[in-house]
């Protein structure tokens, strides 16, 4: 009993002087001791870090620090209690905090608690204005780009479109100032254009009004127009004054544009932002916020070290509301500088600014953290990263991309390079909200990376992008290597509203040994599109010796698998699961075997594969598709261009496509052989096709007497969807325009099969 005592008396007394961490766990010699703890709270001034007197994480972090510079026998947790935790600057951890001998340091939840750590500063005082319009006083050091009200992001009031022959650009500016009416706004210097053009996207601030001449801010015109050579590749002609560049996808921050509930515009010279609100919002209680603190958390030269269980919300982006304005490259990186070296390969693009930053870690480890509401990316690996993973995390309304490792130089020196990183069981969704053309997992020069059961679904552009360098001498011979893109769902990418093209859910470049795409679901990219150029697995540029195997493509706006550059060599495409086709692989030595094409429906095999992937295998709806009616149908047209036949519109591949002469009323049509009962069209257009309205018919008899019709007004979509409830035997698709029938695809869908019947087991 009186040992007891003794024992009890001296740890009283170690927790009181300090030496013991509260919550740390008193254990038997022979036993392994439980870790020390420190708990945090917000706003919290403390420091003593116990349960009964928190900390802040500020403390918290000087105290493990000081603790770890006389070793580490013992785990170390830091808890963070229930709430916000407002940073005015990053929370940076590195070396010196974190963990050794074999243990590590945690910043953890307290149990039950779900801490978010905000870069966000709260905007108040707002007064009504004109036309139901709130305004209020941005406090000084603030430059809005983004504004949340109750949780909800709001828009950047924008325009309408203004095609290329009124936006005329030039490497100096562009016309179109009256037009568009910019010319009459009284603030027009605040305002930017937004503009996409094939991969890239660019946002540049007007700078000054002349006549009916717009001239932008630079660096960014210069770095978003040609003639720099340091945009990219020599062939590359994707800058806002190519012959690609289309037009102004639309202009945005000018109170003149305030004209739908839920935009917002923010005055720099008046300091003042204006919001329109939404139906139901009472801007006298409304929480509204801006994200203000670029980083929330940097972890420098940190290893052992985990993130478990945090929120990271309200994270700025800078550079995007600067002179450097938003030059995109691809995938969210972008150019930037006045000058900088001339280099083809992208090695001096620069990455998002990211939420949570890691450079040069090792064994770090981000866990069950939730990212939303960000100005920019969610979290980036970075300089020569190695054995870190980021898992079981979720990322949704973001401005750029989610996750981002690895960096652009395709033979750093050993210390630099990115090795045996892990992405997998994040859930990522409705990222690349404002930068377009970002991705939700990209990956530069990185060997040994897994990117495994991830779900991905609404983005604007590609899904998971990895390697770099464009085939340019400098990137030809690179540390990519062994990398896996396995069991991850892939659906709804390449979205078509947002305009960005040349992309897939799968996108690979540079040769990468021993890697392997296998496993994954891919569903919908570049669905609906009117043109070819979005794909399932693209192997672009130098893509090689890679293996493609056992993976579910469906929906794919145009090939379920490209490889079209003779330079992307000895890649193996085998195993796999598809609704169309594509063209043999170009590569050299690159080759398709044994894989299951022109399916109208998923087989049992392909639909266990489909529901093992993702974040939440057998969880996630799969889509089984729908019998095809049309395929065993006898076809014909009014005329054949060419070799173009009636044939091609059935054949289970979009890449091939029937045509008829450009005649008036022209044709195409499919006898089902008997009167069916038919649910659903869909009509794949020719991508070259004129741009015509015609009807689409469905008939019991030959003379059409009692069709049926839909009139379908302009180009149709890859596909446009046609759902009906009529019975009939022909099937007509009919110019009423001028032009020619151009058609990839048509299916012909009975109105008993659906084209989803729920969860498949995995």
């Amino acid at each position: 009993m009186k040992t007891g005592v003794r024992k009890t008396g001296v740890r009283a007394l170690a927790v009181a002087c300090g030496l013991l961490a509260a919550g740390a766990v008193a254990s038997p010699a022979s036993a392994e001791p439980g870790p020390k703890i420190y708990h945090v709270a917000s706003g919290a001034s403390g420091a003593a870090c116990s349960a009964a007197r928190p900390c802040s994480p500020a403390v918290a972090r000087d105290k493990v620090r000081q603790v770890l510079a006389g070793g580490m026998d013992r785990d170390i947790e830091v808890r963070l209690a229930d709430g916000d935790y407002p940073l005015d600057a990053p929370l940076t951890l590195g070396a010196a905090d974190s963990g050794r001998a074999g243990h590590t340091v945690t910043w953890t939840a307290e149990p039950g608690a779900r801490p978010v750590l905000s870069g966000g500063r709260r905007i108040g005082g707002w007064e009504p204005s004109t036309g139901g319009r709130w305004t209020a006083r941005v406090p000084d050091g603030l430059s809005p780009r983004q504004l949340f009200v109750d949780g909800d992001r709001a828009v950047r009031a924008r325009g309408d479109a203004c095609p290329a022959s009124v936006c005329r650009t030039s490497k100096d500016g562009m016309t179109g100032a009256t037009a568009t009416g910019v010319a009459s706004w009284t603030e027009p210097t605040a305002a930017e254009a937004v503009i996409r053009v094939r991969w890239r996207n660019y946002h540049c601030r007007i700078a000054g009004v002349s006549g009916d001449v717009l001239t932008f801010v630079r660096p960014c015109w210069t770095n978003s127009s040609s003639g720099t050579d340091r945009t990219g590749p020599a062939w590359d002609s994707t800058a806002v004054d190519s012959s690609r560049y289309t037009g102004v996808a639309y202009f945005e921050n000018a109170v003149e544009l305030l004209d739908t509930p839920g935009e917002f515009a923010w005055d720099p010279a008046a300091r003042t932002i204006t919001y329109l609100p939404r139906p139901g919002q009472d801007m006298r209680r409304a929480v509204a916020v801006v994200p203000a603190t670029e980083r929330l958390v940097v972890l420098d030269g940190a290893h052992d070290l985990r993130l478990s269980g945090l929120g990271f919300s309200y994270a700025a982006y800078h550079q995007p509301g600067t002179d450097e304005g938003y030059a995109g490259t691809q995938a969210g990186l972008t150019l930037t500088g006045a000058t900088g070296p001339v280099d083809h390969a992208g090695r001096y693009y620069t990455k998002p600014s990211a939420a949570v930053t890691v450079r040069g870690g090792s064994g770090v480890v981000i866990d069950q953290a939730t990212f939303t509401r960000l100005g920019g990316a969610g979290a980036v690996f970075e300089a020569g990263t190695k054995n870190s993973r980021i898992t079981r995390s979720t990322f949704t309304d973001l401005s750029s991309g989610a996750v981002y490792v690895g960096d652009t130089e395709p033979n750093p020196p050993a210390a630099l390079a990115g090795e045996h990183n892990t992405v997998s069981f994040n859930t990522i969704s409705r990222t690349g909200v404002e930068y377009t053309d970002s991705v939700g997992i990209w990956a530069g020069y990185e060997a040994g990376l897994t990117i495994d059961h991830n779900s991905l679904d609404q983005l604007p552009y590609s899904g998971i992008s990895v390697g770099w360098g464009w085939n340019q001498p400098a990137a030809q011979k690179s540390v990519l290597r062994d990398n896996a893109i396995t069991g991850n769902r892939i659906t709804n990418v390449m979205l078509v509203q947002y305009g960005q093209h040349d992309g897939g859910a799968i996108y690979t470049q540079g040769a990468q040994p021993g890697s392997v795409i296998s496993g994954n679901y891919i569903d919908r990219s570049a669905y609906g599109n009117t043109e070819r150029d979005g794909n399932g697995v693209y192997l672009d540029e130098q893509s090689s010796y890679i293996l493609v195997e056992r993976n579910v493509l469906t929906r794919v706006g145009y090939k379920w698998v490209s490889n079209w550059a003779g330079y992307g060599i000895q890649n193996t495409v085998r195993g796999n699961w598809t609704d169309t086709d594509a063209p043999p692989l170009a590569g050299q030595g690159s080759t398709k075997a044994d894989n299951a094409t022109k399916l109208d429906v998923l087989p049992d095999d392909a639909l266990r594969v489909a529901a093992a992937a993702g974040s939440r295998p057998g969880t996630e709806r799969v889509e089984r598709l729908r019998p095809d009616l049309a395929r065993h149908g006898i076809v014909s047209q009014s005329s054949t261009a060419g070799t173009a036949t009636a044939s091609l519109a059935v054949d289970g591949d979009t890449t091939t496509d029937s045509r008829t002469l450009a005649e008036a009323g022209a044709w195409w049509q499919v006898d089902l052989g008997s009167a069916r009962h038919i649910g659903q069209i869909e009509v794949w257009n020719d991508a070259s096709m004129t741009r015509a309205d015609f009807d689409v018919q469905i008939s019991g008899t030959l003379d059409f007497a009692d069709a049926t019709t839909v009139h379908v007004t302009g180009k149709a979509a890859r596909p446009t969807l046609l759902d009906t409830d009529a019975r009939g035997r022909y099937v007509r698709i009919r110019l009423t325009g001028t032009g020619r029938i151009g058609l990839a695809q048509v299916a012909v869908h009975p109105m008993n099969e659906q084209a989803d019947p729920g969860r498949v087991s995995a």
